[in-house]
């Protein structure tokens, strides 16, 4: 799916957003999933999603300890609303369905076996965002 695509898509989904909010929404949920997954998953979303959104999927070099992270960050459904909120500028409400949006979008962007390993690296409460049927089934505009 190419980026202009999936930003319009993500809009049409969220309603009543302009581009950009649909842009900083993308952004927000892919960084914050990326926080939470291990790197190389991160990596591999990243690398089936357009450049524009690779960035957001990368996580920065080296954590704390100043080694290169693996392992992603062990938090909860509250906490992903609240960064995402906080990185789209939106309640904490409206992060989490902006948030169901984008994965929605995001299933369809990608192979169903990252999909698959993308929800096994999830914990119960975040997984919940995740469509329950292939996104690409159905026919996404």
């Amino acid at each position: 799916m190419k980026y202009d695509d999936m930003v319009r898509t993500v809009r049409d989904r969220v309603g009543f957003v302009d581009r950009d909010e649909a842009e900083q929404t993308l952004r927000a949920v892919l960084r914050t999933l990326a926080e939470r997954v291990p790197a190389g998953l991160a990596e591999h979303l990243a690398a089936q999603l357009p450049h524009e959104l690779g960035g957001a999927l990368r996580p920065p070099g080296a954590g704390e300890s100043g080694h290169p992270r693996t392992v992603g960050e062990r938090f909860d459904l509250t906490t992903f609303a609240g960064r995402v909120a906080w990185r789209a500028g939106v309640s904490e409400d409206t992060a989490v369905q902006r948030s169901a949006a984008v994965l929605e979008v995001l299933d369809a962007a990608v192979s169903p076996e990252l999909m698959d390993k993308l929800s096994g690296a999830l914990p119960h409460d975040i997984r919940e965002l995740l469509p329950t049927t292939r996104a690409s089934e159905h026919t996404i505009t």
